[in-house]
């Protein structure tokens, strides 16, 4: 009999309450923030009709949609009609198209859940991965583009990750600089892909690269050439800044900016004019946040105005950004940063079997005030009850011995520091309260 292999699917993980805690905790933060910036929840399925996903990814993307066989009677086939989601975004716009009529003018939308993607699991990189998304839908302005960076710069703020680069463009930008170097439209999206890569590569493997594709000889030196210059950025946006469609672009890109950049606490803004993003849907400005210290990407979108019309037969501007979130709890759990819980973490001891009772009314009283709160289950010796509150993860216990009891008191004691009050048994909801873990 084969050996029946027990961990989980390669590109998929199980999580230990102690993660499972810590996964929960940076995600509710994550909606606060949204939540705070006005941003109100949408679900879609976990999966799709594949017509729905198909074309909107790119060739590479395309590759990694995780499909799903048809099933009963048709599984032999071998064919699938339906596919796990690979982003938010696009079932949004399916059920925008779909429920129009129920929202309102402007919608402000946000969505946290998994997706999936077929792709080659490594360190950061999964095949079922969480996505916590801000879309508005309804508005061309500025204003639109620069709510969306705010609430995603809010939240990393809020998760306690430090400080961060927004890189900043706008896909005009980009066609301009097509234009003003004279790359032929069946190389545009090869250069593209390179560009993008410049953070990974440097400029001289972006240099490297670009001298592979094919590129006309004057177009390939005067991009190289600039690309390597001292002040690289400078030199192209004067060279974009030839093409109508780039000076439209450049000028957006300046005007979010401005907005932007004085209401930034944690972060910095850095006009970039080769970043590209890969998915072909993208519009118009595009962005992504990178935290500071080298750690990669852990932001990023853009506005993209015409994927609604894949689905109806008008066009909707709609902007919207992602967290990488599963990279950013990587950096918290290496930088042992942990968001604050939302609640108390209350562990309600038991003395002996004639104080269970006491214990399930104080029980119901921390949780009636909106505290979380558990009941030792076994009792024993305190010691070892202190022990349980310990691997619980509970913020505090409360202990009622005999002496207590008598007093009418019980004792609290803060699991963190050690430090134990005694109080009236009526005031341990107010007590806990105040010393600084519960809702006011």
């Amino acid at each position: 009999m084969t050996k029946q292999r027990l961990g989980p699917p390669s590109g998929s993980r199980d999580f230990l309450p102690d993660e499972a805690l810590f996964r929960q905790r940076v995600l509710e933060t994550v909606r606060a923030a949204f939540v705070r910036h006005g941003f109100a929840p949408i679900e879609t399925p976990a999966f799709e009709r594949l017509e729905t996903l198909s074309g909107k990814y790119g060739d590479e993307g395309e590759k990694l949609i995780f499909k799903i066989l048809k099933r009963g009677d048709k599984a032999a086939s071998g064919e699938a009609d339906l596919a796990l989601r690979y982003d938010l975004t696009v079932p949004t716009m399916r059920m925008y198209a779909h429920r129009r009529n129920d929202l309102p003018r402007v919608v402000k939308r946000y969505q946290i859940g998994p997706v999936w993607r077929a792709d080659r699991p490594g360190r950061g990189r999964f095949r079922e991965f969480h996505q916590c998304d801000v879309d508005i839908i309804g508005s061309a302005s500025p204003l639109a583009d620069v709510e969306v960076l705010l609430a995603l710069a809010a939240a990393i703020d809020d998760l306690g990750l430090g400080r961060f680069t927004i890189r900043l463009n706008s896909r005009r930008v980009i066609a301009g600089l097509m234009e003003a170097y004279g790359v032929p439209p069946d190389r545009q999206a090869e250069v593209s892909v390179v560009l993008d890569k410049a953070d990974k590569i440097g400029h001289g493997g972006v240099a490297e690269a670009l001298s592979g594709i094919g590129l006309p000889n004057m177009a390939a030196a005067r991009l190289v050439a600039d690309l390597t210059a001292q002040d690289w950025a400078a030199a192209l946006r004067r060279r974009i800044a030839e093409s109508g469609q780039g000076r439209e672009g450049l000028a957006e890109v300046e005007a979010i900016a401005g907005y932007l950049r004085p209401h930034l606490t944690g972060g910095t803004i850095r006009r970039d004019p080769i970043l590209a993003r890969g998915l072909d849907y993208y519009t118009g400005p595009i962005f992504e946040f990178f935290a500071d210290g080298g750690a990669g990407s852990i932001a990023g979108g853009g506005r993209y105005d015409d994927l609604a019309g894949m689905f109806l037969k008008d066009s909707v501007p709609v902007c919207g950004g992602s967290l990488g979130i599963e990279r950013i709890m990587l950096l918290l759990s290496a930088r042992d940063v942990t968001p604050t819980p939302a609640g108390a973490d209350v562990y309600v001891t038991v003395w002996d079997e004639h104080a269970r009772a006491d214990g399930l009314r104080l029980l119901t009283e921390l949780r009636a005030a909106g505290l979380s709160a558990e009941i030792d289950l076994d009792g024993g010796r305190i010691g070892k009850q202190m022990r349980g509150a310990d691997e619980r993860g509970c913020r505090f216990a409360v202990v009622q011995g005999p002496d207590e009891k008598a007093a009418g008191q019980v004792a609290i004691k803060d699991m963190t520091s050690g430090a134990q009050e005694t109080v009236p048994e009526s005031d341990a909801t107010a007590a806990i309260k105040r010393l600084g873990t519960g809702p006011d």
